[in-house]
């Protein structure tokens, strides 16, 4: 019973850090996007990362004013951390560093393309039901989108009404989560569960 309660708290550990670090890859790519920092989602996003980023930000700045390394050298560390405390915890010991620093460039990837996910679900869902919404949110989301659909609809030209483009977005992020995390998972050497949501 009590192993069970361990494994319970342990799981709900490593589903806040990942929903943590859902959060700071989400800040690297609203000024990846060039969103607007304005927004009240962005400005909640930059000040509940911000502690964890700002001890970055004195040694790594953005790369070309859109790449915030800080925020991934952030999300790096802390994912790291996690792996190594929760598999201690565990009882399992310290696992091979290359191993626990290729499964925190896996959860990173796969946390962005989660995102991309998501956000590519929302802006389908606003183009049915409020195609002009001017939501802070929906704002935000056709701004997050914006950098992987602009080069497929130029590619993909709409069907009369039918827009093809998420289909194939969500084709290529399925095909980058299976192959591209998946293989970093598998040379990781951990558990799937310890990588992503």
């Amino acid at each position: 019973m009590g192993s069970q309660l361990g494994s319970a708290g342990l799981l709900l550990v490593n589903t806040l850090i990942n929903i943590y670090l859902f959060l700071l890859m989400l800040r690297f790519l609203l000024q990846a996007s060039r969103a607007d920092y304005y927004n009240p989602i962005s400005q909640s996003v930059v000040k509940v990362t911000q502690p964890v980023v700002r001890p970055f930000q004195s040694f790594l700045g953005p790369v070309m004013n859109r790449f915030d390394l800080a925020t991934l050298a952030a999300g790096f560390v802390v994912k790291v951390i996690s792996i190594v405390v929760i598999l201690q915890v565990a009882g399992f010991g310290m696992p091979p560093l290359v191993g626990v620093a290729i499964g925190g460039v896996a959860a990173l990837a796969n946390a962005i393309l989660k995102i991309y996910f998501f956000a590519l679900i929302v802006m389908i869902i606003l183009s049915w039901v409020a195609p002009n919404a001017s939501h802070p949110g929906a704002l935000l989301v056709m701004q997050v989108v914006e950098p992987i659909m602009s080069p497929l609809r130029r590619v993909i030209p709409p069907l009369g009404m039918i827009d093809l483009s998420p289909i194939v977005a969500f084709i290529g992020i399925s095909l980058l989560d299976g192959i591209v995390v998946g293989s970093l998972t598998r040379a990781a050497g951990i558990s799937g569960a310890l990588i992503g949501l």
